[in-house]
């Protein structure tokens, strides 16, 4: 009889009649056609793929005979997928073959289990039993209990099934088996599997026993071999590695090593001579040997101390950073007095691009000393600087045993780069490695975990560089003398382009730099609408590209390369559309927008606070992806505009019919930090009171509820932010007076620089028109109807 019923394809197993099996059901189409079975009677046709690659099957794609199984259990997955078991019923064939809109179905023909007996298939069945139970005890993958179960079974198609159920045959020997609807020929077919897989499970027992004595062979001529040598050590015969442990043991006692490491040395080298040269551990040993031997204990470079020739190098490398230099020359004139002083332990910070990695390699050779460089950008592992323990395969020494090996000397200058791109997880804080590193009173007995023994590190001058000191430990900062690499002026950048970055690309492209001339103009215009940054990197970027272009002209032109004149208006036709607004100064004087300026690890920025006044509830909202302090500032900003009701000739509960919206553009950047609070009060000022702000005024600076203006940092990045910008007046604290000093001549020249000390002196000099007191009486005591289209 032909019954139709769900089908689900199986990929790359067979279900038999009588066998239960759990399986999980991923792919739509099985997933519909058990619902539909659940739906109905539980039951479900079950037929194997000949292909388990192909995802939709058909008709071609399943083998015509399977099982009609009933669903047991069904459990949903959390990733949608079902988990299931199945028990098979009986025997079938397909009849047809449905496709379904989401779901397969087939029209069946069942073939119940008939009885059978006889001599001749109770003999197959010991014969069968007898051969299963031999391939269990090669195969080692079967319980024993099966073999136990299996003797008691009396119905010998329940017998067949169940064998061929627990045998590791391919889908196709399984699928044969079960298409055999005759109970003997289903027996005789199985027997015959059965004694060819118990056969290559013997020949698999053969290959690992002998590949076992091949293995035991090897470890008895191991243990001869080392019989062998001790004879021949006793009969004074000639060992092929006494020469080389000697050179070893000279190269100990001539290595003017520290007491405690020369001891060391000496214990692990007879060790190792006891040892057989080809194991393990003594490869371990010979290595940590090496290690001690090869670093310098007492080499030494001697200094140059003539103080002019350290100034012309540092000059002939660098243009300004006259603060690291005159510390070097400092350093060279005490060294000169003092035969014995500790090494110094310089912290260089600034923008990218200013010159501190290159800076290392100049004070290097001021001071005639070798040069060595680690980064430490990415480094998370306290074992990167104090070495691995030798217990742990490919153990090595840390980055500081490293460099010092590579140095050759125990006096080289060592640069720690990117020292704030550390990183700390659960191996450990390698910032914290560092304190002892750049400890004076403790880095002459620096402990690494792979030597084990101090070394001394009092004679290195050690070199950090950082774009910021944000994200260094405190206690790190505290061991090292920190020295800011301000940005460069424009006049700055045009003479280092002059002096170095031309030449330097001429030769780079094979052209002679004579041949090629900027002018200042040309400069300049690179500088101000191609790059934007504090350093030169970019800058010399682009002088790269110009000569790029240069050297494919004369190429292209197979002429000899004549003497060119870059002036400011080839710049454009070399590099293309300008990349920033020279002087982005607004074009008009606004209501409630201010210039701001703020400090990057790139360098300053100008910064625009926009206030816009609405009906409302009293709301404040801040926008442009600030942090924390910047909102906090905006929140006292407000506070002492309330506070100033009076004198601003407003309401005195204007701030509860009304609704501000502070936003700083560029709402993608992250902006924090207290230097905006002035800003945001002048914008708020400004927007309430209808007073339009001077477009050629920054300002930068911390304000309190009481008005008082309170130092900031990073003021020569920001007044340099100011003139690229084209802005004329610039407001700053009067406790930043001071370093006034450090800004460059031209700087000062090009600015008006205001220091303040009270936000009602900012609004005197920010507001236009009428001075803050006058307010009151200009704008009648009331929130005018234009403060609020503002």
């Amino acid at each position: 009889m032909v019954e139709r019923y769900p089908l689900l394809p199986l990929r790359d197993v067979i279900i038999f009649p009588y066998m239960a099996i759990p399986l999980f059901v991923g792919r739509p189409r099985s997933i519909r056609a058990l619902e539909e079975a659940v739906a109905k009677d539980k039951m479900i046709f079950l037929a194997a793929q000949r292909d388990s690659r192909v995802d939709d099957p058909e008709l071609e794609d399943l083998y015509p005979f399977g099982t009609l199984g009933q669903i047991m259990q069904m459990l949903k997955l959390p990733d949608g997928t079902f988990k299931i078991l199945l028990e098979g019923k009986s025997r079938a064939r397909i009849a047809e073959f449905i496709r379904g809109e989401d779901c397969l179905f087939a029209d069946i023909v069942a073939y119940p289990e008939v009885a059978s007996g006889g001599a001749e298939v109770e003999a197959l069945m010991r014969s069968v039993g007898a051969a299963f139970e031999n391939y269990v005890r090669l195969s080692k993958k079967i319980p024993p209990e099966v073999v136990a179960s299996l003797q008691s079974t009396a119905d010998p198609s329940r017998f067949a099934d169940t064998v061929i159920s627990h045998l590791s045959v391919k889908v196709s020997d399984k699928q044969e088996i079960l298409q055999h609807l005759n109970v003997i020929e289903r027996l005789d077919k199985l027997l015959l599997l059965l004694e060819r897989e118990t056969e290559i499970l013997q020949i698999e027992k053969k290959i690992r026993n002998r590949v076992k004595n091949q293995v035991e062979k090897s470890q008895k001529e191991y243990y001869l071999n080392e019989q062998m040598r001790a004879i021949q050590s006793e009969l004074g015969e000639k060992d092929e590695f006494k020469k080389e442990f000697q050179e070893l043991e000279k190269q100990i006692v001539a290595k003017k090593m520290s007491k405690e490491a020369t001891a060391k040395a000496l214990s692990e080298f007879r060790k190792l001579k006891m040892m057989s040269p080809m194991s393990a551990e003594a490869a371990v040993v010979r290595n940590y040997i090496d290690c001690l031997v090869s670093l310098p204990w007492q080499e030494k470079t001697r200094d140059a101390l003539s103080l002019p020739r350290a100034e012309a190098v540092l000059e002939e490398d660098h243009f300004g950073l006259d603060k690291v230099k005159e510390r070097i020359i400092e350093y060279l004139a005490v060294r000169a007095l003092a035969k014995k002083i500790k090494g110094p332990i310089l912290c260089l910070v600034g923008p990218p691009g200013v010159g501190k990695t290159s800076l290392g390699r100049s004070i290097a050779r001021a001071l005639g000393r070798k040069f060595v460089r680690i980064s430490l950008g990415g480094v998370r592992d306290e074992a990167e600087i104090r070495g691995h323990r030798r217990t742990y395969i490919g153990s090595m020494p840390g980055k500081i045993i490293q460099g010092m090996r590579k140095a050759e000397v125990r006096n080289p200058v060592f640069l720690l780069d990117e020292v704030d791109k550390m990183n700390a997880d659960f191996r450990g804080d390698p910032s914290s490695a560092l304190l002892e590193v750049l400890d004076p009173e403790q880095n002459r007995n620096f402990g690494d975990h792979f030597v084990e023994v101090d070394y001394d590190l009092s004679d290195v001058f050690f070199i950090a560089t950082a774009n910021s000191l944000h994200n260094v430990p405190r206690p790190l900062q505290d061991r090292m003398e920190v020295i800011r690499l301000e940005g460069y002026t424009e006049e700055e950048k045009l003479n280092i382009a002059k002096r170095y970055l031309i030449s330097k690309q001429a030769a780079a492209h094979g052209i002679r730099a004579e041949l090629v001339t900027f002018s200042d103009s040309a400069l300049f215009e690179i500088i101000r609408h191609y790059t934007q940054e504090s350093g030169v990197r970019h800058l010399e970027r682009e002088i790269s590209n110009i000569f790029r272009k240069l050297a494919r002209e004369f190429v292209k032109r197979k002429k000899r390369i004549e003497k060119t004149v870059l002036e400011a208006g080839d710049v454009r036709k070399f590099l293309g559309v300008p990349k920033y607004r020279f002087g982005i100064k607004e074009t008009e004087d606004l209501v409630g927008a201010v210039n701001g300026l703020a400090w990057t690890e790139f360098g300053g920025e100008l910064l625009t606070v926009e206030v816009s006044v609405l009906p409302g509830q009293g709301k404040l909202t801040v926008t442009g992806k600030l942090g924390e302090v910047m909102k906090e500032s905006a929140q006292a900003a407000l506070s002492y505009v309330r506070s100033r009701w009076a004198e601003l000739g407003l309401e005195k509960d204007f701030y509860q019919s009304v609704d501000i919206h502070i936003h700083v553009p560029e709402g993608a950047i992250p902006k924090d930090g207290p230097s905006a609070g002035i800003t945001m009060a002048t914008a708020l000022a400004s927007a309430l009171t209808g007073k339009q702000v001077d477009r050629d005024l920054a300002m930068t600076g911390e304000i309190t509820l009481r008005g008082r203006v309170l130092e900031i940092g990073g003021l020569k990045e920001k007044l340099l932010a100011a003139r690229r910008a084209g802005l004329k007046k610039v407001l700053i604290p009067r406790e930043n007076e001071k370093n006034l000093e450090e800004i460059p001549a031209a700087v000062r020249d090009a600015l008006e620089i205001l220091p303040v000390a009270h936000m009602d002196e900012v609004l005197e000099n920010a507001l236009l028109g009428v001075a803050p007191r006058e307010v009151g009486d200009a704008s009648a005591k009331r929130f005018s109807e234009e403060a609020l289209s503002h």
